[in-house]
């Protein structure tokens, strides 16, 4: 509801109210939770509703983004009609996809249906106006996650076509999906890394990262590294024919180090199948090319840590000659004070 300060038609509200949709330029207000600088803020639709120009009073309904300011958009109306204006009231009709119309409750049904659950063991009204996280996720395209893969995708993991269940039609590369058990439960919301096609044809690769975990840590139990490549991978560690980091040294046997090859991505190393190695190439070639690369790359890294870790050596070395001789120009200054004090005397 917005109060202008002197009277306006109603045309001339109608035709501001519309003026301001669209991106529009806002800075929260002196008294928010907010920091105090300029962003814009996208309008979707806003209508008058009513308009009582005796009282200076006008309802009209918006639309908006997420994090919008109605009480600076109010303000703005009223410079917009010359009278100046700002916020009598404001209620809240809809949040995502939550409306009022979906079954709101007040702390006080909270409280009545809690005490009906402990002293009556009836569930009934609680269930009523206390509703499952993934009631506000409905407007999300949906990936199913295999039960072994939850874990994993808990502690950050993307997901890959392994632990691919299920997915919906149409989802495209970078759509915002929701990751799900096969019980109907939020795991995480994700962005998807290809297209439903890609998905229904291939049998490797990364289906979606995550953007945020919803579901708890170890709800589901820990499946990853219980396979039998993995056992063998820990097994050839422990006897030292693969070194602390699962990459190949000069003990690793000919039949690993020809079936499968090390795949260096942004610094971590893992094992992948031959099937992750490149088109036209086979995985012998691909791990005697490896061979070539990695070393250099691993020589330049070291000699990028050397550098740096002697030239902090050294400026280290310059800071404690510098205190030493402040400290000893010091001390001579107070000998020299003192054997003065004894000449005087």
């Amino acid at each position: 509801m917005l109060r202008t300060h002197s009277p306006v038609e109603e045309m001339k509200v109608t035709r501001a109210i519309e003026t301001l949709q669209g991106a529009l330029f806002q800075r929260p207000p002196a008294i928010s939770a907010v920091k105090k600088e300029l962003r814009i803020r996208t309008i979707y639709k806003s209508k008058l509703l009513e308009h009582n120009q005796e009282r200076n009073l006008s309802v009209f309904w918006l639309s908006c983004q997420a994090g919008t300011y109605v009480r600076t958009l109010c303000v703005h109306l009223g410079l917009l009609l010359g009278v100046g204006g700002h916020m009598e009231e404001l209620r809240r009709s809809r949040s995502g996809a939550w409306s009022e119309q979906d079954g709101l409750a007040t702390l006080h049904d909270v409280l009545d249906a809690q005490w009906l659950y402990d002293h009556q063991k009836d569930e009934s009204q609680l269930r009523k106006v206390v509703h499952p996280l993934e009631a506000l996720l409905v407007g999300y395209k949906r990936l199913v996650v295999k039960d072994s893969a939850v874990n994993a995708i808990t502690y950050g993991a993307k997901l890959m076509i392994p632990g691919l269940l299920r997915f919906e039609d149409d989802i495209a590369n970078g759509e915002e999906v929701v990751l799900m058990t096969t019980k109907g439960e939020a795991i995480a919301l994700g962005i998807a890394e290809m297209t439903t096609a890609v998905m229904a044809t291939i049998d490797h690769g990364v289906v979606a990262k995550i953007k945020r975990v919803i579901m708890d840590r170890d709800v589901y139990p820990k499946k990853w590294g219980l396979g039998p490549i993995a056992k063998r991978k820990k097994e050839m560690i422990s006897e030292g024919l693969l070194d602390k980091h699962g990459r190949k040294n000069e003990k690793t046997p000919q039949d690993w180090a020809k079936n499968y090859v090390e795949a260096i991505n942004k610094g971590t190393t893992t094992t992948t199948d031959v099937a992750s190695t490149p088109a036209g190439k086979s995985s012998k070639e691909a791990a005697d090319e490896e061979d070539k690369v990695v070393p250099e790359a691993s020589d330049e890294e070291e000699v990028k840590r050397k550098e740096k870790k002697s030239a902090k050596k050294e400026k280290k070395e310059k800071k404690e000659k510098k205190r030493s001789k402040e400290d000893g120009d010091a001390t001579s200054a107070k000998k020299a004070k003192v054997s003065k004090e004894e000449d005087s005397d």
